[in-house]
């Protein structure tokens, strides 16, 4: 492709493929002439390709053809038109070959695995799980605890402190992000994915609310979401203490732990669920969605007891000698070794 149909080609993208959350292809006129593409047969050295926050597809079109990725703008432009996902290019430094097909380009681009410095908060992931995860893409200790210290929760949470709020999710810090900056796009992650959502059930509050999905999380799966958190209304109702094995593993800063020893459900701690009654003071984790709508909307039911058996099988019961028969089933599962 001449140089003058790149200038044509950039002219025609600059209304298209606007970034944030989109890229807005909302203009698919073609060009009048095929676009030149690389065939891949002879590939050059990867380079690294800057998606700025903000970013429109005409700027990343020429980036990728400037560095040599792709043969054309155009090319890339159609690939985009093509493949409805191009409106998930995260922003971020991204490792591109060179010398490829556009719609290589644009797979490579759609790939987290190719995002330098990619930051995973994974479900249910705890406050100083997201600073370590900060840390290793290079952020400093100290800016992460300024940036804690300044940082804001959502309105209508009366708590200061901000975990439970950094939203699970995978995030690509460009060259200009800050540790505050990372951390209240988490944040900002929150408010967007729960924006709909009515915080009210019962009596309880807002923090409260988000206090229970927390648990949700850690203790169930999606598929039981619902009724993790009917068990835990129910045994709430009653004065009953939770006696929470995930709350316990917060206080004590562990994960993966799969019982508890009877040393361990007595620490002294608020988060100790079985020695304190009713709830943590916090969340111990940041809860998805789907925890959030499950404790708002609970699924009805008597249950005060539920034991995962085996791996993806939880039973429920409102009998503590059927909840006793449970346990020995689940001794027995993780002495056959079906829990490793």
């Amino acid at each position: 492709m001449k140089r003058s149909d790149s200038a044509w080609a950039r002219l025609l993208l600059a209304a298209l493929l606007v970034l944030g959350v989109t890229l807005g292809l909302r203009e698919l006129a073609p060009g009048p002439r095929a676009a030149a593409d690389f065939d891949g047969l002879i590939r050059g050295p990867e380079v690294v390709i800057s998606v700025a926050r903000g970013a429109t597809g005409s700027q990343i079109a020429q980036d990728l053809f400037e560095a040599g990725v792709v043969k054309s703008e155009l090319s890339f432009f159609r690939a985009a038109v093509a493949n409805p996902r191009s409106g998930s290019i995260a922003p971020g430094e991204h490792r591109v070959e060179t010398r490829i097909p556009a719609k290589e380009a644009l797979a490579q681009l759609l790939d987290p695995e190719r995002i330098l410095n990619l930051i995973r908060v994974r479900d249910g992931a705890r406050l100083v799980e997201v600073t370590r995860e900060l840390e290793k893409a290079g952020y400093r200790g100290r800016d992460i605890k300024v940036a804690l210290d300044q940082l804001k929760v959502p309105d209508g949470f009366e708590t200061k402190g901000i975990e439970g709020f950094l939203y699970p999710a995978l995030y690509s810090p460009t060259k200009d992000d800050s540790a505050q900056s990372m951390l209240a796009k988490m944040i900002d992650r929150f408010e967007e994915s729960t924006s709909n959502l009515d915080w009210k059930y019962a009596d309880f509050t807002p923090h409260e609310l988000l206090i229970i999905a927390s648990l949700v999380e850690a203790e169930g799966t999606p598929d039981v979401f619902a009724r993790v958190a009917r068990v835990i209304y129910n045994r709430l109702e009653k004065g009953m203490a939770l006696q929470l094995d995930a709350t316990v593993h917060y206080a004590l800063g562990k994960r993966g732990e799969i019982t508890l020893s009877l040393k361990e459900t007595k620490v002294d701690s608020r988060y100790n669920t079985y020695r304190y009654r009713g709830l943590p003071p916090g969340p111990i984790g940041s809860p998805t969605v789907a925890a959030i709508k499950a404790v708002l909307a609970p699924i009805q039911g008597d249950w005060l007891y539920y034991v995962t058996v085996s791996p993806g099988i939880t039973k429920f019961t409102a009998s503590y000698e059927e909840f006793l028969e449970f346990k020995r089933e689940y001794k027995r599962n993780l002495k056959a070794g079906k829990f490793e």
